[in-house]
């Protein structure tokens, strides 16, 4: 989720081009920015915590000159962001210099290892590659196959641009679920993380695919595939067959293509929520997490907006899964339950910014009563994260559009896995309960797509002609939490008044205002198949009713022509990974009425993505 740029030429300086790139980069989100450059088989790095321009200034980038030079504007995941911990990292000798964007998932095991044998300085799982490589290099002696070695050692997600003192001409490179692109100049070549970092350069790129790594030169590309032992060259005519010419504007490029930043988001879903797994899955914070919810007197969770309705699926997941009750609590409404917060209580705190007020103010109020604070945001460093006992990442990275979507998905991935954790060390599951769960998770990216693949088409036609001046959105259970947040999305985005309500509760004074074609939607989950009843009941008075349901779950609709089903993909029969089935529906019924109605999704009237004010 952060930004690369590396650049070789047969030019003597190709700097101003590297910090060129990364400005074109930085509608990405970063926290700090460095360079290394092979000047003449010397690697010279500067780096530092700041954005672009001030970094420069303190460092004075300006000074570096060198024909062959990699970029980073990082996005903190594993430590702080400081100066050490910013890219580049090297090896203990400063003969290798990499950038990487992705997490490391056996970052723990790798670090145990190597702490021993090397002088490891920061606190990122990056530099912990350059120790690797280091090894492999120095028993191997070719660099790329102490580079393919290395990468068969690396568990989780990568994109690396690597220099090689002894080679100053030279980009090594490779993927692994994270994006990288090739650029194919006039006696200059490139690697990015995004295409508009390449405009400037060329329009020709080819696009890495997982396994695959090699290395560029101001006028050669080699590409190698990892194969389950080792690796394999590809065929020069394979490698010029994918070559594709780019024809966006630097606005579509940082869009990717797409129209908006927001459907941008939505379609990466499925990467933040892989990196967010792959982040937690081994990190020993979650069993710290779980351990402090299993000593606690009570736990309280605590969000505003969208990471409160985060934090309900957590309650409803927590209960279910490890028994353990929860009081879901608004921000804002902290001081309902502040007289009776004590030591011993655990407030679970989530925000996307981490510099949310209500958040803010509420933890502030609790951990002054002795409660201790654990946190749950995107953003290391933040308020939140500073001022907690304990915090957990989520992994997914910048978002620009107003409208919270991959982080919404990406906190409930953590969560779900925080309460997996949290059962199997109380004893409510066994460890191959939990494993068995873990890995439906870990699909959980996968299904995700294919819930945006079959909703987009629905969701795009909808749009067309919907102009209700209200509607309900109904569910049980899981359903009733999912429920809140997509009834958000359509007010904040669509201008649309949307209710949510538990279904049961809906006859006990909602329904009063049912007439003939008033929308609701149903969002059915395996745990209550009940809800159909409350379908019946909708659609009875006039309603016009569509279910959205995963399409292995078993329900009996009566055929009637207020109510339509939409087949969702399928679960597997674990509710877990129902949100990530149903939300990206709301997610684009919303952006697609917007965009319908001539509103700018990115930025929906009177809010603003991180809300600091009281």
């Amino acid at each position: 989720m952060c930004g690369i740029i590396g650049i070789t030429s047969k030019r003597t300086n190709v700097v101003p081009e590297v910090i060129d790139g990364l400005k074109k980069l930085e509608y990405r989100g970063y926290d700090s920015v460095g360079l290394a450059v092979n000047s003449e088989g010397i690697i010279l790095i500067r780096k530092g915590a700041g954005d672009i321009d001030r970094v420069s200034r303190r460092l004075n980038f300006d000074e570096l000159v060198g024909p062959t030079a990699i970029g980073h504007t990082r996005w903190a995941t594993h430590g702080p962001p400081t100066d050490t911990n910013a890219h580049p990292h090297t090896d203990c000798r400063r003969e290798i210099a990499l950038v990487h964007n992705g997490v490391i998932r056996n970052y723990a095991s790798l670090k145990s290892y190597l702490i021993t044998r090397h002088r490891i300085v920061s606190d990122t799982d990056t530099e912990l590659i350059a120790h690797v490589l280091e090894e492999e290099l120095s028993d191997r002696g070719d660099f790329i196959e102490a580079l393919a070695g290395a990468l068969h050692r690396l568990e989780g997600s990568y994109a690396l641009a690597i220099l090689h003192s002894r080679e100053p001409r030279r980009i090594y490179f490779a993927r692994m679920h994270s994006p990288l692109i090739v650029g194919l100049g006039e006696g200059t070549n490139a690697v990015a993380s995004d295409i508009p970092a390449l405009l400037g350069i060329t329009r020709k790129v080819i696009l890495l695919e997982d396994g695959e790594f090699g290395y560029i030169e101001p006028d050669k590309l080699v590409l190698f595939r990892l194969t389950p032992k080792g690796y394999e060259r590809l065929p020069d005519t394979i490698v010029s067959s994918r070559v594709k010419s780019i024809e966006w504007t630097p606005e579509a490029a940082s869009k990717a293509g797409y129209p908006h930043f927001m459907i941008k988001e939505i379609y990466e879903q499925p990467q933040a929520l892989y990196e967010t797994f792959n982040g937690l899955i081994e990190d020993p914070s979650l069993n710290m997490a779980a351990d402090i919810l299993l000593k606690s007197n009570r736990v309280i969770v605590v969000g505003a907006g969208t990471s409160y309705h985060a934090g309900l699926v957590f309650t409803y997941m927590l209960s279910v899964k490890a028994g353990l009750p929860a009081i879901p609590l608004i921000a804002s409404e902290f001081k309902v339950y502040a007289p009776s917060i004590g030591k011993g209580d655990v407030v679970i705190a989530i925000s996307q910014s981490g510099e949310t007020y209500d958040t803010l103010a509420a933890i502030r109020e609790f951990k002054s009563r002795g409660a201790t604070i654990l946190a749950l945001t995107n953003v290391v460093g933040s308020a939140l994260d500073r001022e907690a006992d304990h915090t957990l990442y989520i992994r997914a990275g910048p978002e620009i559009g107003v409208a919270a979507t991959k982080t919404y998905t990406s906190q409930i991935m953590a969560l779900e896995l925080l309460s997996l954790r949290t059962a199997e060390r109380n004893g409510k599951i066994d460890r191959d309960e939990a494993k068995r769960l873990e890995d439906k998770l870990g699909i959980a990216s996968n299904i995700t797509m294919d819930a945006i693949q079959a909703s987009d088409p629905i969701a795009r036609f909808l749009a067309k002609d919907f102009s209700p001046r209200s509607m309900y959105i109904l569910g049980r259970g899981l359903g009733a939490a999912l429920a809140k947040e997509a009834a958000l999305k359509i007010k904040e985005i669509s201008y649309i008044h949307a209710e949510a309500y538990p279904a049961g509760e809906s006859k006990h004074g909602p329904i009063a205002l049912v007439e003939s074609d008033f929308p609701v939607f149903i969002i059915a989950t395996s745990d209550s198949p009940e809800v159909v009843g409350n379908a019946i009941e909708m659609a009875a008075r006039g309603a016009k009713v569509r279910v959205l349901k995963p399409n292995d779950l078993s329900l009996e609709v009566p055929s009637d022509e207020n109510i339509m089903v939409h087949e969702m993909p399928p679960s597997g029969g674990e509710v877990m990974l129902e949100p990530f089935i149903l939300i990206p529906f709301f997610q684009l019924l919303s952006y697609y009425i917007a965009v319908t109605r001539g509103y700018n999704p990115d930025k929906p009237r009177n809010l603003a993505k991180t809300v600091t004010v009281e």
